[in-house]
């Protein structure tokens, strides 16, 4: 095997990902597959597109253009989002930082990288389910089956929890609690940071009836969701997940045209946040039960509500808005740019 170039690179992306991340920095798994995902990445556009052996690449290599390079064929060549070249960018300074705390080296080329901007994103729309296009595709998985019935709870407990997919990956059976007075769920969210969601009546049945079919013995310590493969039982994958909301969403898209075109997990978060949020639960709660670190982050569900201000705007003017004609119809009515121009938006 040829031997490396230098080795400080990799010995310190080791330590990285097997003692600072997970020992000094709590990370949980997940976060830490997100930062060896992110450098992987990397690593496989350096030789695959710059034609540059891994034993060859050093810290001289992995300069700002090479990283500008890499993050200009994230966008293009993988269409991946602003956002998600954001996160790659975040990664790559995260380990460059601790590196050059490592080796005082290096700090020229954490220097060096800082050259390379963060992008600017655009406002984005919060993409949800109306509750008609929700109750549609509840109606699609055939209960008549084990995996309807799997499928249909793990949906139903994704919106009544309004968690991450990750986090109802992650459940064991032991970490819903069915029996308390309020029932709940215990998640671990980012960063390793746990929290408890109450939930509804309706959805402790199709626990039980869930529970009663999967696991049927004494199966407190296994994951809540899992798949059978060659006789061995294992978490259920994102991809699993992915597939079966797919399929129901085309299949309800047929009946319902409100339907989003691509149905998966996230939906479920941001549509119980939505109708959360337009039921009354101030934002500052609304933050706290999604688990968020930041309240701006949050603020993406009331700057997504249009028809909550239309309501606003509606109980201000009354019927006595000169805008309206004698039908009582707002002749701005459907029209939101109208709406922003009006009410100093635009």
């Amino acid at each position: 095997m040829k031997k490396l170039k230098d080795n400080t690179l990799f010995r310190l992306i080791r330590d990285y990902l097997s003692v600072y991340l997970p020992d000094q920095r709590c990370c949980s798994p997940n976060t830490i597959k997100s930062y060896r995902e992110t450098l992987n990445q990397l690593f496989d556009f350096v030789t695959a597109e710059k034609n540059i052996s891994l034993t060859d690449v050093t810290f001289d290599i992995l300069n700002s253009q090479m990283i500008s390079d890499y993050l200009n064929w994230l966008e293009k060549a993988c269409r991946c989002s602003v956002s998600t070249r954001n996160q790659r960018l975040a990664g790559i300074r995260s380990f460059f930082k601790y590196a050059g705390r490592m080796e005082l080296v290096v700090t020229v080329f954490q220097k060096d990288l800082e050259k390379v901007p963060f992008k600017k994103t655009g406002s984005k729309t919060v993409d949800f389910m109306t509750e008609e296009a929700l109750k549609t595709v509840l109606a699609q998985p055939d209960t008549s089956t084990k995996a309807g019935i799997r499928d249909l709870f793990f949906m139903i407990l994704m919106y009544d929890t309004g968690a991450r997919n990750r986090e109802i990956l992650d459940l064991r059976v032991k970490d819903f609690d069915a029996n308390s007075k309020t029932p709940c769920v215990h998640l671990t969210g980012k960063g390793n940071k746990k929290r408890i969601v109450p939930v509804m009546a309706k959805t402790v049945e199709h626990f039980r009836h869930y529970v009663s079919l999967y696991h049927p013995g004494d199966s407190s310590e296994r994951y809540l969701f899992y798949t059978v493969r060659n006789g061995i039982l294992q978490p259920m994958s994102d991809d699993n997940v992915s597939r079966f909301m797919k399929k129901y969403g085309r299949a309800a898209k047929g009946s319902c045209p409100e339907v989003p075109d691509n149905l998966h997990p996230h939906l479920f978060r941001h549509s119980r946040s939505i109708h959360l949020y337009r039921s009354g639960m101030p934002l500052a709660l609304l933050s706290e039960w999604l688990g968020h670190a930041q309240l701006e982050t949050t603020m993406i569900y009331a700057y997504a509500d249009t028809e909550m201000k239309r309501d606003a705007i509606q109980k201000a003017t009354g019927n006595h808005n000169p805008l309206m004609g004698n039908d009582q119809i707002p002749i701005w009515k459907g029209d939101d740019q109208i709406i922003r121009k009006l009410y100093g938006l635009k």
